[in-house]
């Protein structure tokens, strides 16, 4: 049986995504938006289609996909993979779909699990809910077996507080009672290639069975930390002076609404469902040893 991969989306987690898969024997395709980014990424022996979310990629682009994950958020008319595509996804045994922690909402530093239910708060994280459904549909539809990994903050080579440090744009920001979870890149790709192949023990006669059925991960590590020991521990980490914490009520007027809007919600997301039935050994379990790989690469 051919494993081909396709990934709409090649962006920070899919091309990570795609990396590994690749190493592991896939086949692997996927999207980006820009012309030059599809041509690096050629050169770097993928199968690359541009698109955008508002038109149909060709029939054939997804014919022979035995696995299909979508990594693009959600826009105004819903999530632009099913948007275009959907006529076309029907035959993919697997489906995957990466949202967000943030479908549970604000829990006040509480812990959530897959079991809490999803009352989001902002408006990308009901847009996200809503994505995760329309893929819950299409998987109920076709028989596919869809896996939903619920990803909190990433960081990793190029987005971490290593890299902030030594941009001198990072912030040790104190909001009392804050917490937040976050996962490594290489962890993200680790836990969607366990569920990839997780379907694969239900191959016969070089078939897959699909199963209709839907199965949700929280892809989180083992140590939701406030922003201002992650920041402190990577200017140790580089042998810097660690700077003051700077409190909520000094610094919240600076920030972005975007920025502003992360310290609107706080909880602590669980993993062990993760570990106990997917089997997901993690590579960095905390930020400390994710931080750590940074800074000495």
């Amino acid at each position: 049986m051919t494993r081909r991969l396709f990934i709409f989306g090649l962006g920070y987690s899919g091309l990570e995504i795609a990396k590994l898969a690749r190493a592991q024997g896939f086949d692997v395709a996927g999207t980006c938006t820009t012309a030059e980014k599809a041509a690096q990424l050629r050169h770097a022996g993928f199968d690359v289609h541009l698109f955008d979310g508002t038109a149909a990629l060709p029939e054939a682009v997804l014919r022979g996909a035995s696995h299909v994950l979508c990594s693009i958020a959600p826009t105004d008319t819903g999530d632009p993979a099913l948007h275009t595509c959907r006529a076309l996804l029907g035959h993919a045994p697997w489906l995957g779909y990466l949202s967000t922690t943030g479908v549970y909402g604000d829990h006040g530093s509480g812990w959530v699990d897959e079991t809490t239910p999803a009352v989001p708060g902002h408006a990308r994280s009901i847009a996200r809910l809503a994505a995760e459904q329309a893929w819950r549909d299409l998987a109920r539809e076709t028989g596919a077996t869809l896996d939903i990994l619920r990803l909190p903050g990433i960081y990793g080579p190029g987005r971490s507080a290593i890299d902030q440090v030594k941009a001198g744009t990072a912030r040790r920001i104190d909001k009392p009672g804050q917490f937040f979870s976050r996962i490594h890149v290489a962890d993200i790709a680790n836990a969607t290639l366990a569920a990839m192949v997780r379907i694969m023990g239900r191959t016969m006669a070089h078939t897959m069975a699909p199963t209709g059925a839907t199965a949700l991960w929280n892809v989180a590590d083992d140590l939701p930390a406030a922003n201002s020991d992650v920041v402190a521990h990577a200017f140790e980490l580089l042998g810097r002076p660690v700077p003051p914490a700077i409190p909520w009520e000094q610094i919240a007027s600076t920030l972005s609404p975007m920025a502003r809007s992360f310290y609107r919600e706080s909880r602590r997301v669980r993993n062990d469902r993760l570990k106990r039935d997917l089997g997901v050994v993690l590579r960095y379990p905390t930020y400390r040893e994710g931080l750590k790989a940074i800074a000495e690469a």
